[in-house]
């Protein structure tokens, strides 16, 4: 009975998330045991104010993963720094308000995944090949405003930058609770809306989507355009934590996006993924920098190593669970060609 619970639970969409959040526990239980001040809850808090721009990344790029058709986002990280760029550079040189600024970054964004979408959907293209071409359209771009850092003076958008809320001695930046905000709506896209629906079917088997009567293209151009979105308002946030514009913010963001997404339970090819487990993927990296931060002596670097090795045996875990359940899927045919005979 016990080994019956165990194959349907490593068979379950949700085992990947469960060892996620299992995953995360005894990183934070690490930490508490080890470092005296680690266990409280603004420590907690600031796993989600420090990567509140990496969440709202990894939400998008999450949404090209699950579309399938070897969906990636490499431009992510560009759009980042494409947007802080342009943010400092009109507040610099321009009358414009802050929020005119921020709604021209967010067309960026919109612009930049449209193009792409429309390239991978109606051209046929690989997204790999797609996206990165826009990266270093991106970087170009970014390049091109200015090589040097351009610092964000203006009184309202700091204003912005240092907003928080507070409750009792604790508090929560504005970029933590947009990001934070993303996750709940994109799990709702995702689970309760006919888009959502279409996102992990196209994932799962693209021509029976279509034989469904799906507008596969629709969604996959959509899919893009969600990214898109998303890259130019962690840009926003990641602004509001450097408050300058520089051609290597962002850089290798789209690799910890990528990687906290996969952590989080959602499968390379498709059509698997649970959008809170890609939010307990991104604090799994925070929590491995805190401890680090916390030790004191230990380089940032390791933060990288441990991701890696993360990486890889998730990567494992999922086509040994693939595997699981392909023995269930033949064991259970099996069974009902012995039944109708």
């Amino acid at each position: 009975m016990r080994s019956r619970f165990l194959s349907n639970l490593v068979a379950s969409q949700n085992f990947p998330f469960y060892v996620t959040g299992a995953l995360f526990i005894i990183l934070f239980g690490f930490g508490s045991v080890l470092f005296d001040g680690f266990f409280s809850l603004q420590v907690f808090l600031n796993l989600f104010i420090d990567n509140a721009p990496l969440i709202i990344v990894t939400v998008g790029i999450t949404f090209t993963i699950l579309s399938g058709f070897g969906g990636i986002d490499l431009s992510v990280g560009a759009v980042v720094s494409l947007s802080c760029m342009t943010l400092a550079v009109l507040m610099r040189d321009t009358t414009i308000s802050p929020y005119v600024c921020m709604a021209i970054v967010l067309a960026i964004g919109f612009t930049v995944g449209l193009v792409n979408g429309l390239l991978i959907t109606y051209f046929r293209l690989q997204p790999f090949i797609v996206t990165l071409g826009t990266m270093f359209l991106c970087r170009g771009l970014t390049a091109i405003l200015s090589r040097d850092s351009v610092p964000i003076d203006n009184p309202q958008y700091s204003d912005l930058a240092f907003f928080s809320f507070e409750f009792g001695d604790y508090f929560l930046s504005l970029g933590a609770v947009i990001a934070l905000f993303m996750v709940v709506l994109a799990t709702l896209i995702l689970r309760y809306t006919s888009f959502g629906r279409g996102v992990y079917a196209i994932g799962g088997n693209e021509q029976s989507a279509k034989l469904m009567g799906l507008k596969t293209d629709s969604i996959r151009v959509r899919v893009y355009i969600i990214s898109g979105f998303c890259a130019a308002l962690g840009g926003i946030c990641y602004s509001w934590i450097m408050l300058s514009g520089y051609t290597l913010h962002g850089l290798g963001m789209e690799m910890d996006a990528i990687a906290s997404s996969v952590i989080g339970g959602t499968q390379l090819m498709g059509g698997v993924g649970f959008m809170p487990g890609t939010l307990l993927g991104v604090m799994i990296q925070g929590s491995i920098l805190t401890i680090i931060s916390f030790q004191g002596t230990l380089s940032a670097w390791w933060t990288k190593i441990v991701v890696g090795l993360l990486l890889c045996l998730f990567i494992v875990m999922q086509a040994l669970v693939n595997a699981h359940k392909n023995k269930l899927m033949n064991q259970i045919a099996e069974g009902s060609v012995k039944d109708s005979k």
